[in-house]
């Protein structure tokens, strides 16, 4: 790994990293996290009786425009072409939480992890506004990285898969 620092110009100014002489390849990242709640809110979004409306369908949506907005919210990371977005939900009834899973999909030059990370992180925050009338106590996160692939570094999986 390099010492210097990528996002810094010789003066210490804030840059894009320049990308274009990268090779185009095929890019995958998948992240996770969670949305811990009382059992009785986790049982409100499971059937489909939030006062809001459904949940789980206007988070996934919430968490497929984060992944195509994802350069206009953090800086300097490069706009990206996505061949696909997927948001996906588990009801883990026995830790009462909602577990968020995005995997984004790309061809180009720069990975596609700060895409998927901010799926999940929109989708959470979305789940946590359409039920914070029933539950204001609930929790957001931790959101990880589960797996990369492409680009030079090639495929990354976490060593110890383990839920947020």
């Amino acid at each position: 790994m390099s010492d210097q620092l990528t996002h810094l110009d010789s003066s210490g100014h804030a840059i894009m990293v320049e990308v274009g002489e990268k090779r185009i390849t095929s890019r995958m990242a998948v992240a996770e996290g969670q949305v811990c709640m009382t059992p009785s809110t986790l049982a409100a979004i499971r059937d489909g009786s939030v006062p809001k409306g459904d949940v789980l369908a206007a988070a996934r949506i919430a968490g497929i425009l984060a992944a195509k907005k994802t350069p206009e919210l953090i800086p300097l990371c490069h706009t990206l072409l996505l061949t696909s977005v997927a948001v996906d939900f588990e009801i883990d009834e026995g830790e009462s939480r909602v577990v968020i899973r995005a995997t984004v999909r790309c061809n180009g030059q720069t990975g596609v992890e700060m895409e998927a990370l901010t799926a999940v992180s929109v989708a959470a925050l979305t789940i946590y506004d359409m039920a914070k009338a029933l539950d204001k106590s609930m929790s957001i996160g931790p959101f990880i990285l589960l797996e990369k692939l492409g680009g030079k570094s090639g495929e990354w999986k976490r060593e110890q898969p383990q839920s947020p």
